[in-house]
């Protein structure tokens, strides 16, 4: 310890965890080589943003006293406000350690060693991404998130990425340059070192006809797949068509082909529907794809909800459904080291239900919704796994009048979507499958996310009682609202010399780490949908078919520990060999596992003490991959750093400021109370 201490007076050691694992986030002050200037980096939203400057003012007069009398690097632990009994006692508590206590040590550190001095964070609602999909890169210490909005213009899809499952930046363009397509997902293959990203979206006219034998309804939806060797791309599709799937059921009489013009309201008797034409080819949307123990791989998707009207017997009318649907796929695609393969159904699914299909009716040019007569080449099996009619529960039926409250502009429905599936072992010792879907339209108040149960991939799936397991909070202080549509990961191994692939999530749990759901959702009724990550459990003790308790969902709009291993964070900094006037950082600021934080993403901030100045300019170093040139370009700025050896520096992390008003309110309280 003596040792670590030295190196830490000489600014040798940047990594708190070299010195106290305890201290996870925290303030740093070392000397900078070839610089005049002390340079710091606190990693201490609560400490400096939600105070504003007066707390800054005081960290800062702590830090030069200490800093000109020992000129040695400062850790402090980094304290949580939020959730403090009196947060401004507390303040003044830090401020006392800072300023009174020059001890001849490295380190100032609370005593408590409470879980609530852990680092936290908040969902900030900042970027929007509907339907998004995450995963975890062990190779680069990253998140990757996909989303369905956000990109910029003339691109669909955005990434965004994270080192901590908090802090989101986005990657510029998008993925593809496409025409409305939704809900996609990336998986990463670390044996041949692809990334491969599937979405659903709307055939053109013209295509139609190729995948649907009536190709004129609302949404006639297929799945594409595209291919990089990165997870920001570029990627490119294996083919310019989609996924030669061809997902038929003979047993459906196609209600649309019944139905008036406006295609809004269905016959009002189940023999009116039966006397529809049967057969029909399944639109799909959300995919989702399964990796099992046994190295079988399954395609999960919602059956999109038009053209397919399912009859109530208990409500005595036709609702309009989305169900989850499954089929196995074959692994050609997966282990193609080249990635030319597109994905391809499992042999005993193909063409399976051609037996059954009945003959097309002769008078054909009669019924309505009909477009271009397609005739696709196959009629491919599948299975559901999860529909209201199998497993019925109330809190689904949010839609199901809505033809008659708006006024014949909506029709009635039912919506399940956005499944994903991991396994488990259960106290037995075998596998349970459990698959989580979203239910109702995003905008409804009981739109939320349920789970179910079942023995084997296929189904049968059995819903939890206790669903919905996440849904939204609209009464806080801060609301919640469209919660759903999301993906299961956990936070990065303990050893970041471990290699947790990014589909292992699915299959098991590495000792140390924790679950999340990362799902969309939003704080204000008005605005897009964006990321919100919602810790996860699962409860061991309760894995088993037809478990209501199974997994737990913690929604909380406040603030909440950062997943474990994200932290300690390290920064490495240098004076920049740009020449240009003013004072001039080269910085790279990193979590545990190594990976960057975006310093020009707004949660990110860096400042200037004193005066809590912001840089004029943060660009990309062209000295340290993953660094940022921090210039601080102002006449008084530059002055005082020439004039004040003892200046700091500061780069501000996750600030995510969310309760101004509050932060108001306690300032002008501290104001008062020290005059």
């Amino acid at each position: 310890m003596r040792g670590q201490r030295e190196a830490l007076q000489r600014g040798e050691i940047t990594r708190p965890g070299a010195v106290n694992d305890t201290l996870p986030w925290a303030l740093y002050a070392s000397r900078v080589p070839g610089c005049a200037h002390t340079f710091s980096l606190p990693k201490s939203s609560d400490l400096l943003e939600r105070f504003g400057s007066i707390t800054s003012e005081v960290v800062r007069q702590g830090l030069d006293l200490l800093a000109s009398q020992f000129q040695l690097s400062i850790v402090v632990r980094r304290f949580h406000w939020l959730k403090a009994p009196n947060p401004l006692l507390d303040m003044r508590r830090i401020a006392a350690l800072l300023v009174a206590s020059l001890l001849p040590l490295a380190v100032i550190a609370d005593s408590d060693k409470g879980d609530d001095q852990s680092p936290k964070f908040y969902n900030s609602a900042r970027h929007a991404a509907a339907d998004p999909h995450v995963f975890y890169d062990s190779e680069k210490g990253q998140y990757y998130a996909y989303s369905t909005e956000g990109a910029d213009e003339g691109y669909h899809f955005a990434i965004y990425i994270s080192p901590d499952l908090s802090t989101w930046s986005k990657h510029p363009g998008g993925v593809l340059k496409a025409y409305w397509y939704w809900a996609p997902e990336t998986y990463y293959n670390e044996k041949t070192g692809w990334y491969f990203f599937i979405f659903a979206g709307r055939l053109r006219e013209d295509l139609a006809k190729d995948h649907f034998r009536y190709s004129k309804f609302e949404e006639p939806s297929k799945l594409g797949i595209a291919v990089s060797r990165s997870p920001t791309g570029p990627f490119n599709e294996i083919r310019s068509e989609p996924i030669g799937y061809y997902p038929y059921d003979p047993n459906y009489h196609d209600i649309n082909l019944v139905m008036d013009d406006q295609q809004m309201l269905p016959p009002e008797s189940l023999a009116k529907g039966e006397a529809a034409p049967k057969g029909t080819y399944i639109p799909t949307i959300d995919p989702n794809i399964f990796f099992d123990n046994d190295g079988r791989i399954y395609l999960y998707t919602s059956r999109n909800a038009y053209r397919n009207w399912n009859w109530d017997s208990t409500l005595g009318k036709y609702v309009e459904e989305s169900n989850i649907i499954v089929v196995e796929l074959d692994r050609k695609w997966w282990d193609d080291p080249f990635a030319r393969t597109m994905p391809e159904i499992a042999s005993s699914q193909i063409n399976l239900n051609a037996n059954n299909a009945p003959e097309l009716p002769s008078n054909i040019t009669s019924y309505n919704g009909t477009g271009e007569i397609g005739d696709p080449p196959r009629k491919d099996g599948w299975k559901t796994v999860i529909s209201y009619g199998a497993d019925p529960q109330d809190w689904e039926n949010y839609h199901v009048d809505d033809y008659v409250k708006f006024n014949g502009t909506k029709k009635n429905r039912r919506w399940s979507e956005g499944s994903t599936v991991i396994t488990r072992n259960g106290s037995d010792d075998k596998s349970v499958y459990m698959l989580t879907y979203s239910a109702n339209n995003y905008e409804a108040s009981n739109y939320g996310v349920g789970f179910a149960t079942a023995e084997s991939p296929l189904g049968p799936f059995k819903k939890s009682s206790k669903n919905p397991v996440l849904s939204q909070k609209p009464d806080g202080e801060f609301p919640i609202y469209s919660t759903g549509h999301g993906s299961i990961v956990a936070s990065p191994p303990p050893d970041i010399r471990i290699n947790f692939g990014a589909q292992d999530v699915t299959r098991k749990s590495l000792d140390g780490t924790e679950l999340f759901y990362v799902h969309h959702a939003r704080n204000d009724t008005t605005r897009d949908r964006s990321i919100f990550t919602t810790r996860m459990s699962l409860n061991d003790s309760a894995i088993f078919i037809g478990s209501d308790d199974a997994i737990s969902m913690s929604l909380t709009p406040l603030d909440q520990a950062l997943p474990k291993d994200t932290y300690p964070i390290s920064f490495q900094v240098s004076c920049s060999r740009d020449r240009s006037p003013g004072a001039r950082f080269d910085v790279r600021v990193m979590s545990k596992a190594g990976a960057s934080f975006d310093l020009m993403e707004g949660t990110n901030r860096v400042v200037s003490l004193p005066g809590a100045v912001q840089a004029t300019s943060i660009k990309p170093s062209r000295q340290r991959d993953g660094g940022y040139v921090l210039n601080f370009n102002t006449t008084s700025q530059g002055d005082q750093m020439q004039n004040n050896a003892a200046s700091f520096s500061e780069a501000v992390m996750k600030s995510n400021i969310m309760h101004e008003s509050k932060d108001e309110e306690r300032k002008a309280a501290f104001i008062e109370e020290e005059a």
